[in-house]
């Protein structure tokens, strides 16, 4: 989870410079047979590998607001400075003797070696959530959780056929849709330096940057034509909640309900959906449906700040820290307590989506619809160190009001839905189909009550 002032953040999906889009149908976890099995293996491992580019943080909701730069040469550990040099100087002695000696001298890489160390001492922590973040990818997610990045507004990913990068799409009102960018480009150059054989976040490291800087491009167009393009960097703004107009089985607007999704928690998130909200207040609707599916978390105070909106009182949630001390986050006066509420969640929402779920849950103010989520409990801190990456350490454990443990369980559902292979051929939505069928159950119940009541 992400706290209080503004740490790095989740990058985007297919790549560099988006958030994720409401999702569709894709992770069954069930079903039955070979094929589905492969089905949604495959679509797991896709996921997996997108919330790993969004920038694995995104699962990680971080305390940044007393991010700190470690020097190497200034251990604040409290140990003796000749310890400290005497039992890291061995891993310099270790490689050398690998260097002369090792009998496949080709596998004795410095810098993979190095990594690999840095690897083993997180690894023996037994935490999957403290981490270290190299510099480059540390570069790449350092400014998501604000909501806005510097680059061109385009998202990309590594095509798969061929062995340049390809444009998913431009944004809308960016400098890449005013240059021309296409959905369908393949990225041969940028700034005269070949791309073929790039990773998906080579590309956006070099394409984006400062605001006002020129990136060249050369463009082969779907069409098999090329052109170089300059493109001038601007500040591109991402929102992390949106809205759209649901359609029923025979593709008819579905007015009464209030659709909203949720990407990720960062700074403008509780701002965007104020706006949001009031939208689908003044149009009428009878429910809403936050969508947090595929949501990786983000950062803690605004996740807390959009639970709030929808509860008077109650617990959102107690971090517990190292010493046992409790810090609880209480809510007050909401903006919008008596609409019915549904939370539509799958497995890959983690951490922030988990806190969000599990708060409104516990305290009667929100129908959990979909799949047991990821199961992320962990508060983290950020830790710049001096080669321009960073060190994310869990600091505190979190707790659901009813002081449940998500931690390896995650938010239990109220009414599991699961999508099955045919679903996902169909396209259908069956979770989102199930919020609108139980949201508007509850408002007939609510319509009945209210003419006995007036009746009376």
């Amino acid at each position: 989870m992400t706290s209080d002032d503004r740490p790095p953040a989740a990058d985007d999906q297919p790549t560099s410079d988006v958030p994720p889009e409401a999702p569709t149908p894709v992770a069954p976890s069930g079903g039955s047979g070979a094929t589905p099995k492969i089905l949604l293996g495959v679509i797991a491992v896709l996921i997996g590998v997108m919330l790993v580019t969004l920038g694995f943080l995104g699962r990680v909701l971080t305390e940044p607001d007393e991010t700190t730069t470690v020097s190497a040469a200034e251990p604040d550990d409290g140990r003796p400075a000749a310890i400290s040099e005497a039992d890291f100087l061995i891993l310099d002695e270790i490689l050398q003797v690998l260097e002369s000696d090792f009998v496949d001298p080709d596998l004795v890489d410095a810098e993979y070696l190095h990594s690999a160390a840095i690897s083993g001492i997180f690894d023996a922590l037994g935490d999957p959530h403290s981490t270290y973040i190299d510099p480059d990818t540390y570069a790449l997610s350092a400014d998501d959780f604000s909501g806005a990045f510097q680059g061109i507004g385009a998202t990309v990913q590594e095509s798969p056929e061929s062995d340049f990068i390809v444009i998913v799409r431009p944004l809308p009102d960016t400098p890449a849709e005013a240059a021309g960018i296409r959905a369908g480009d393949l990225i041969l150059e940028v700034d005269g330096e070949s791309a073929e054989g790039w990773t998906q976040d080579e590309a956006v490291l070099r394409i984006r940057g400062p605001q006002g800087t020129p990136v060249e491009l050369l463009i082969r167009h779907s069409d098999g034509t090329e052109e170089l393009i300059t493109i001038i960097r601007d500040e591109i703004e991402i929102s992390s909640v949106t809205t759209r107009t649901l359609k029923d089985a025979d593709d008819n607007d579905i007015t009464d309900i209030g659709y909203i999704y949720i990407n990720q928690f960062t700074r403008r998130s509780p701002q965007e959906l104020t706006q949001i909200i009031e939208e689908l207040e003044a149009s009428g609707v009878s429910g809403l449906i936050l969508d947090v599916r595929l949501n990786p978390g983000g950062l803690l105070v605004e996740t807390t700040e959009v639970a709030d909106m929808f509860l008077d009182e109650g617990i959102i949630v107690i971090q517990v820290d190292r010493e046992g001390n409790e810090q609880i986050a209480s809510a007050r006066e909401g903006q919008v307590t008596d609409l019915p509420l549904v939370i539509l969640q799958d497995d890959f929402s983690a951490s922030g989506s988990e806190l969000l779920a599990a708060a409104l849950q516990e305290n009667d103010r929100a129908t959990v619809i979909g799949t047991p989520s990821f199961g992320k409990g962990t508060v983290n801190h950020v830790r710049e160190l001096s080669n321009g990456g960073a060190v994310y350490v869990s600091i505190a454990r979190w707790l659901t009001p009813d002081r449940n443990i998500i931690e390896g369980r995650g938010v239990i559902p109220d009414i599991e839905v699961e999508f099955t292979l045919e679903d996902v051929e169909a396209q259908r939505d069956v979770q989102v189909e199930r919020a609108v069928e139980f949201l508007r159950d509850a408002a007939a119940q609510s319509n009945v009550a209210a003419a006995a009541a007036s009746a009376q």
